[in-house]
């Protein structure tokens, strides 16, 4: 009895502890080199995060750390990584049935999937990829139907989507790849029928806008009864929506560019393994591309994968951001970091590799104005190294998310 007491009473003061706990921490980081990402490298630096949010960085000497403030020091500081597709959270660590909810093989076409359903935030391997650093997640639908539903962006922390949510919906999800087409009867099986049927859904999408459009002009009419698919796709028709496209081949590349012109979406291509092939299209229709990850397994499709490829988009000037991707066997993920590294071992710098998984990231996805960089006013996101990120010997040290120090290897 004496011990049950004891114990209800310990209880009762760790609550009290976890309820009177600030929202959020008050951090100083302190680095050797800070790479802000809003201009040059700063040496021997410091980051003061108040309420969660960036509130001033500079030389040490130039910055007084305010008395009673956590401080984290390292050799390197970066933005907090962004992966820019991933299906972490829907697709868990555990590879069985009971945490792979990232696609549903029932239905071609399902925009109205939403990912902020499927998303679990508590799953361990989110908790992996955010030991390398990785604080704001691009995730939702893998590929693997022909629209397999909808993505979102996500911070790597939080025991519920709603504590996690970044932005509720990112873009519908589009396969144009052997993994939205099927074999036998099963449609679609061909890539022209993979088309047509694109087409088709978004010309029912603009008829039942019509009518929504003209029921709210006229009461004398009914507005349709509701349709979730139309509706999604109604969004990306009005461009509030991106469509974003799977697609290796040069030729699935193309036609993803010729279905973006043909209904005036925006369109944001996705692996892309083809894509240095078509460089001066993808570049004159302003197309951003989320490439696949430099070290995928180079078969099918994506037999004529390069490492190069990130270099020579950059070179041209159309805006990248690298991705972990999805692919059929455990994990299902990769880790952003060893990509951009891989990457800047094969013709970018390390400001270019870096900024694919930070600010660039962030300024396709459109969540630039909160993350991406360490700027006065972002969310106190921040990755901490022992030496060079892109160094497979480097450890991350240290994540803060929103001044939240959520991982602290050293300390």
């Amino acid at each position: 009895m004496h011990r049950l007491s004891l114990l209800l009473r310990v209880t009762a003061m760790l609550g009290c502890i976890c309820c009177c706990a600030p929202a959020h921490s008050q951090v100083a980081v302190h680095g050797e080199t800070i790479h802000s990402m809003a201009g040059a490298p700063i040496q021997d630096g410091i980051v003061i995060i108040r309420e969660g949010r960036i509130a001033a960085i500079g030389r040490a000497a130039d910055i007084q750390v305010p008395e009673g403030f956590r401080v984290l020091k390292g050799k390197v500081v970066t933005p907090g990584l962004i992966d820019a597709h991933s299906v972490v959270g829907l697709s868990g660590i555990l590879n069985i049935d009971a945490d792979q909810d990232q696609l549903d093989n029932t239905t071609p076409l399902q925009p109205e999937l939403r990912a902020v359903d499927a998303y679990n935030a508590r799953e361990e391997l989110i908790e992996w990829v955010r030991s390398f650093g990785v604080t704001t997640l691009h995730t939702g639908h893998a590929p693997g139907q022909l629209i397999s539903g909808q993505t979102m962006i996500v911070k790597t922390s939080g025991n519920t989507v709603e504590d996690a949510l970044l932005q509720e919906t990112a873009a519908i999800a589009v396969t144009l790849t052997t993994h939205g087409r099927k074999s036998g009867t099963k449609s679609p099986g061909t890539r022209g029928k993979m088309i047509a049927m694109l087409r088709e859904a978004f010309i029912e999408a603009q008829e039942y806008q019509k009518k929504v459009d003209a029921a709210a002009n006229d009461d004398e009419k009914d507005p349709p009864a509701r349709n979730l698919r139309h509706e999604q796709l109604g969004n990306v028709l009005q461009k509030k929506t991106p469509l974003m496209v799977t697609a290796d081949k040069a030729q699935d590349i193309s036609s993803a560019l010729r279905l973006a012109e043909e209904f005036d979406i925006r369109l944001w291509l996705d692996s892309a393994v083809d894509s240095y092939l078509l460089v001066d299209q993808i570049k004159a229709a302003e197309v951003p591309v989320l490439l696949h990850p430099p070290m995928l397994r180079t078969t099918g499709e994506r037999s004529n994968a390069s490492f190069e490829t990130a270099a020579k988009l950059t070179e041209a000037g159309i805006p990248v951001a690298l991705q972990s991707g999805y692919e059929p066997y455990v994990p299902k993920t990769r880790v952003v970091l060893f990509e951009a590294g891989m990457a800047a071992a094969n013709g970018l710098t390390f400001n270019q590799a870096l900024a694919m998984i930070t600010k660039d990231a962030a300024s396709i996805l459109g969540v630039a104005e909160q993350v991406g960089s360490i700027e006065v006013g972002k969310h106190g996101d921040i990755a901490i190294y022992d030496g060079d990120p892109f160094e497979y010997a480097t450890h991350c040290t240290a994540v803060v998310i929103e001044g939240q120090v959520v991982s602290d290897t050293v300390q």
